[in-house]
């Protein structure tokens, strides 16, 4: 997998996670504040649309992720 796909991944798996125990209706509730976790993601991935960079994919790179196009 490329850098890209790899900070794709992360950021909808973090998303998923932190609305399941961030909404009052789900059976993994904990905290309504874990919705500001995915608001956090959610700004993150629309900055990096905007500047087209993003620290998680230097991060990732920097692991050995080759650069995707």
């Amino acid at each position: 997998m490329t850098s890209w796909q790899i900070v794709r991944l992360v950021a909808g798996l973090f998303i998923l996670v932190s609305l399941a125990l961030g909404s009052p209706d789900s059976p993994l509730f904990l905290s309504q504040w874990w919705l500001a976790f995915t608001a956090f993601v959610g700004a993150n991935l629309l900055q990096s649309s905007f500047t087209k960079w993003c620290l998680m994919e230097n991060i990732m790179r920097k692991f050995g992720a080759k650069p995707g196009c």
